[in-house]
């Protein structure tokens, strides 16, 4: 059986509109300046988090540590154990754990601000989008009423015309959370 294809053609990279291409512009902008106004303590912890989330950093422990229990457990003739109750090599990795996990932490406290700032513009975009709708709805009432069509009368449109206010939206998202 053939594969579907889409009803409408994928848009070519050259179809994208200027205000699109702006804004992708404005958004790798936005994002080359967070990267450079990122501390040296971020960008280490942002580099050591990459490598260790690796399957290079697996790889390099699973030889490791897999050296290790083998020396440990006489399996290789020649080498002496060093570690024969494995103390040494639960004590090392639970600092590397440690370490690890903060590196972790780091990266990710880095990435949430960066996802509220983006949640923040969503935020407004809607609001701001909300706002235009709801005049546009004015101005379509008013001129449907000027051809002498009866769009007032809906009662979809009357509430489509009403601006939203975020505060009242915001309080009954609470005011249900704690009944809930």
């Amino acid at each position: 059986m053939p594969s579907p294809t889409p009803t409408v053609p994928l848009p070519k990279p050259d179809s994208l509109s200027t205000s699109l291409k702006r804004n992708i512009q404005a958004l790798e902008n936005r994002r080359r300046e967070e990267t450079a106004a990122a501390t040296r303590e971020e960008r280490i912890a942002e580099v050591i988090t990459r490598f260790t989330g690796s399957m290079v950093f697996v790889y390099i422990h699973l030889a490791l540590y897999g050296a290790w229990i083998l020396v440990n457990l006489g399996f290789i003739p020649g080498m002496p154990a060093f570690d024969p109750s494995f103390v040494v090599l639960a004590m090392e990795a639970s600092v590397e754990a440690i370490f690890l996990s903060t590196f972790v932490l780091i990266s990710q406290n880095r990435m949430a601000a960066a996802a509220d700032k983006r949640a923040d513009l969503d935020l407004q975009i809607s609001l701001l989008t909300e706002h235009e709708l709801t005049k546009l709805s004015e101005l379509v009432v008013a001129i449907a009423e000027r051809l002498d069509i009866r769009a007032n009368a809906d009662p979809e449109l009357q509430e489509v015309q009403q601006d939203v206010a975020p505060e009242a939206v915001l309080d009954e998202i609470e005011a249900r959370q704690q009944r809930g």
